[in-house]
């Protein structure tokens, strides 16, 4: 482990003289690419240098045994090498966490998709609350949301809704709502209190950049139309909104949001291009992480990620076996615990196989 931690803090250096170089700093494509991975870099290095330090200190302090010391100055050096010792165990696992693999795709923006699945119109009102939540949670972390598309339901709620979040580190913590959703209340038309269950199921793609995916003009059918408010009303006479068609693919993205007919392309190229990014990934790489068809599934009751059961308060993270008694709290966006926990074991599990 030292030996790598080593070789990193020799490349970080390195980039940094690098950055200073005339040549590089001229060049936009290689000062931004040396840039990100300094930027990558920068917190494991300064770890490393941390716990350096540390050992330094520590084998000071062990040296120090071999002297002769009162009674009291031994006692002071037997204190500082067990604190000395605690922080740099507590260093090694921090860094055992940093050297492990990144997901490439975990600084991007992220496009999110939740849909109203199995249970009818308390379905849609779900994704709804899930979008709310959601925005909620964003809002709360410094990061921005962005509508592309909906379709609202007459009861309230969504049919679906897709909507971008832009800010560092965005997939890193959302790419876990990949999955089924269920509910388990009581819907304001029941008169008899009964309970039902209801799911929405939430895709969570990486935003791809233009050098990832080479979509060529000549791929893309363009198809213009008025957009259209709930039950076919008309709210825009112009023929702002726009259906984006990849031929290759036969992937299909429409966003009648803006009022300009070039924002909503501009909306809809984004998206494209991430779904296309992803159907490429999932088709060079067998193995490829929560792809969106595997993730969401059908939608089917059975098939859930999460449980929010109102009546008890309750929410469930069955992939790990998390029960919470804070429903409400987060349904405002209150997620941090249940992501963090779902970190926590993605790490461990990385941990575990990189020691196998």
């Amino acid at each position: 482990m030292l030996d790598k931690l080593q070789s990193l803090e020799d490349r970080y250096d390195k980039l940094n003289e690098m950055l200073s170089d005339p040549e590089v700093i001229s060049d936009s494509k290689k000062l931004r690419e040396y840039s990100k991975e300094q930027s990558d870099l920068q917190e494991i290095v300064e770890k490393y240098r941390e716990y350096k330090d540390i050992s330094s200190q520590l084998n000071d302090a062990k040296a120090m045994l071999e002297d002769s010391l009162d009674d009291e100055m031994l006692s002071m050096v037997k204190e500082e090498i067990s604190e000395l010792s605690s922080a740099k165990e507590e260093l090694e696992g921090t860094l055992k966490i940093l050297l492990i693999p990144k997901d490439p795709n975990d600084d991007k923006n992220v496009i999110m998709e939740v849909r109203g699945a199995a249970g009818g119109d308390e379905a849609a009102l779900f994704a709804g609350d899930l979008y709310r939540m959601y925005s909620r949670y964003v809002e709360a972390q410094g990061w921005k949301t962005e509508i592309i598309e909906y379709h609202e339901a007459d009861v309230g709620g969504y049919k679906e809704i897709i909507f971008m979040v832009n800010g560092k580190g965005a997939y890193s913590k959302l790419k876990f709502e990949n999955g089924a959703h269920r509910v388990q209340r009581v819907p304001e038309t029941e008169s008899g209190g009964r309970i039902h269950t209801s799911t929405a199921t939430v895709a969570c793609l990486p935003e791809a950049e233009e050098v990832e995916v080479d979509i060529h003009e000549k791929d893309i059918r363009v198809d213009t139309f008025a957009s259209s408010g709930p039950g076919g009303q008309s709210v825009n006479t112009t023929m702002s909104a726009v259906r984006l068609t990849h031929l290759p693919t036969g992937t299909v993205v429409s966003c009648q949001d803006e009022k300009s007919q070039i924002k909503n392309k501009e909306k809809a190229m984004k998206v494209l291009r991430a779904r296309v990014y992803e159907k490429f990934q999932q088709e060079a790489q067998a193995e490829y992480d929560e792809t969106r068809k595997s993730a969401v599934g059908t939608g089917d009751r059975s098939e859930r990620i999460r449980t929010y059961n109102f009546p008890q308060n309750r929410v469930t993270d069955h992939r790990i076996g998390l029960t919470i008694q804070k429903l409400d709290q987060i349904l405002e966006g209150k997620l941090d615990e249940v992501i963090d926990a779902l970190i926590i074991e993605e790490q461990t599990k990385r941990l575990e196989a990189i020691g196998e």
